[in-house]
């Protein structure tokens, strides 16, 4: 239901024990690598000569290879076969996998704890397909974000679970309290939540399989291709899977440091590794429930580049924070705190988690919306392989530049740097997420927007939205009003003005001028129009013809019959009120004014019933948007 909170989800069976299944995965995940890795750095632990750091990397990309080599077999039977079954075996999975596990704790063979290490990310690679697609087979389209917001914060309160208990029970305190071996109380702890994950798996409720008659591709190299291509089907979609495996890439880059980066430049312990990853955690986790109310219960794509901004800037203070190793060391956490400048890396690290949140939700909740849903599951696989092979990539770059002489802290500016690089570039194959962010921007700090009316606008199919016309940030406030991408037409002198000009040729909008003016850009423009509907899009028109420059709504002209006529399509009336007076309306000296005003005003912005085709004129178009608008200047 439009507007419910995300948290009653959790009270339901066609999300809880889903929920609780793959939270209990999280985590022992977590429990598994994070003692895993605290045992190898902190009692100097060598495998085949390597170190503690190069140890952290190796086991990093261990757990990250099978997403690549074996997504594509789970992708399809993901899709086969009917998913609480899936849930099921793939905890029993998890069950022996532990069992072997906690054996070789006991007798300390590392390398096989390595190898286990690689098959838990066999039953991960397993697990990952089935969970992104159970989602929209449960959950409606208004409720993805708030969905995927709490799988992806219970994955990191889990994490923070995991680093907690990972950490203790390999302390001294329990082994001293129990009798028992470090790597003993380890490997019950494990054995103990595969248990409860596989009690959780059972309540989950059937889900039909999406395409039971699909036959089972076992060539992973050619299987790897077609899903691929499926991804690459929606090119929305297509960026969107680039855009969260880069999240993975930076994500893993900068996490998989820091047990070294505790010990050689904060001169730490166990104790102050267990506390960053937990301040990181807690970042994600609260990151992702703001997505929902920042985005109004919808897929706001605008939060994307505002969570890459925030990487980069945090990462790049991280540097700044410490970027030398500390010669004092620190026994405690409460000796960590008491430094200069701990607590701003504290909450750099909580930063990078929000904005990471900020950064993937939307991106998830993309995907399972735009993807085809027979496909879905492979499309996640291959979202799994490229995130796979950017995170193994991410292990290898880290190894190569730690390995050619930079620090830890340099290590953060040069993945800053580059998620700098690669966000730009995504932005500029797919400009929707640069002008939502924009919009989002707009709607969220100069104005106050209150839209209604916007199931008016077909969820689906071409139609012509029309719309009185008071300022120069009009295109923007309804685009991000609207969950659809909409075309604008616009007229050409706007195109001239350096900022708009980027603005609305990023956004495609369509340049337009009078016959007058320019007959052949008319002719062009009405053309551009037609294309965009033959092709099943929204196109914004604003039939004064101009900017007001009295605030009155102007006789409508009669373009919008023309375009009717040539290709019948509903048109949905809208109207914008309180905005005469704003700053970039023409109140005061014709243009844009010196002073602001109307900074963080209530914006009304309404939409009307769609007008069948057949009944479509300028003059009761023109009437319906100035009874929408009322009094409302």
């Amino acid at each position: 239901m439009p507007g419910s909170s995300q948290f009653k989800l959790l009270g339901q069976r066609r999300f809880a024990p889903f929920f609780a299944t793959q939270f209990l995965g999280a985590l022992n995940d977590n429990i598994f690598r994070n003692g895993l890795v605290i045992l190898i750095t902190f009692q100097g632990v060598l495998v085949a000569g390597m170190n503690h750091t190069q140890l952290a990397n190796v086991a990093a990309g261990l757990f990250i290879l099978p997403f690549f080599l074996f997504s594509a077999t789970a992708g399809q039977l993901a899709d086969k076969y009917e998913k609480s079954m899936l849930f099921r075996r793939i905890k029993t999975l998890e069950i022996a996998l532990m069992l072997l596990a906690a054996f070789a704790l006991v007798s300390e063979s590392y390398p096989l704890l390595l190898l286990v290490l690689f098959l838990m990310g066999c039953q991960s690679t397993m697990f990952g397909p089935v969970k992104y697609a159970y989602l929209p087979q449960k959950l409606d389209d208004d409720e993805l974000v708030g969905g995927n917001a709490l799988v992806e914060s219970g994955t990191y309160v889990a994490i923070i679970l995991g680093l907690i208990i990972g950490g203790i029970v390999v302390g001294n305190e329990i082994a001293a309290g129990t009798g028992l071996s470090k790597q003993a109380v380890l490997g019950a702890c494990l054995i103990a939540v595969a248990l409860s994950g596989y009690m959780t798996s059972r309540q989950v409720p059937r889900t039909p399989a999406v395409d039971p008659t699909l036959r089972i591709n076992w060539n992973a190299w050619q299987e790897t291709w077609r899903i691929i291509q499926y991804a690459r089907e929606e090119r929305s979609v297509f960026l969107s899977i680039l855009g969260i495996s880069w999240f993975w890439f930076f994500g893993s880059a900068m996490t998989i440091q820091i047990p070294a980066y505790t010990l050689e430049i904060l001169n730490g312990n166990e104790a102050i590794t267990t506390c960053l990853l937990t301040a990181f955690a807690v970042g994600v986790g609260i990151g992702s429930l703001l997505c929902e109310r920042m985005s109004g219960h919808r897929i706001e794509l605008g939060l994307v580049p505002f969570g890459a901004i925030g990487l980069s800037l945090f990462a790049i203070d991280l540097y700044f924070a410490q970027p030398d190793a500390n010669s004092l060391a620190a026994a405690s956490i409460e000796a960590f705190l008491s430094r200069s400048g701990s607590w701003r890396i504290l909450a750099d690290l909580a930063l990078l988690g929000a904005f990471g949140g900020f950064y993937s939700v939307p991106l998830y909740a993309l995907i399972q919306k735009r993807a085809k849903r027979q496909h879905l599951s492979r499309i996640i696989a291959a979202n799994n392989i490229i995130n796979a092979l950017l995170m193994v990539s991410a292990a290898i770059l880290s190894l190569a530049v730690l390995r050619s002489g930079f620090s830890i802290p340099e290590l953060f500016v040069i993945i800053a740097v580059l998620n700098a690089v690669v966000a730009v570039y995504i932005f500029s194959l797919l400009p929707e997420f640069l002008m939502r962010f924009l919009a989002w921007i707009v709607i969220n700090v100069v104005y106050r927007l209150r839209p209604t009316g916007l199931d008016n606008i077909p969820s689906k199919g071409p139609a012509v939205v029309v719309c009185n016309h008071v300022s120069f940030m009009d295109p923007v406030i309804l685009g991000g009003s609207v969950r659809r991408p909409m075309r604008f037409v616009m007229w050409y002198k706007i195109f001239e003005i350096p900022l708009l000009n980027f603005l609305f040729k990023t956004a495609k909008a369509i340049p337009i001028a009078s016959a007058k003016e320019d007959k052949q850009l008319m002719d062009e423009a009405f053309e551009k129009v037609d294309a965009e509907l033959a092709a099943g899009n929204v196109v914004c028109i604003f039939p004064e013809g101009g900017i007001t420059s009295d605030g009155e709504i102007q006789r409508f002209r009669p373009g919008i019959e023309k375009i009717i006529q040539r290709r019948a399509v509903p048109v949905v009336p809208a109207a914008l009120g309180r905005l005469w007076g704003s700053w970039f309306s023409r109140r005061r000296s014709g243009g844009i004014r010196k002073i602001p005003g109307r900074l963080f005003a209530r914006v009304p912005v309404s939409f009307g019933k769609p007008v069948p085709p057949s009944e479509v004129t300028a003059e009761k178009l023109e009437l319906l948007v100035r009874t929408l608008r009322g009094d409302t200047r």
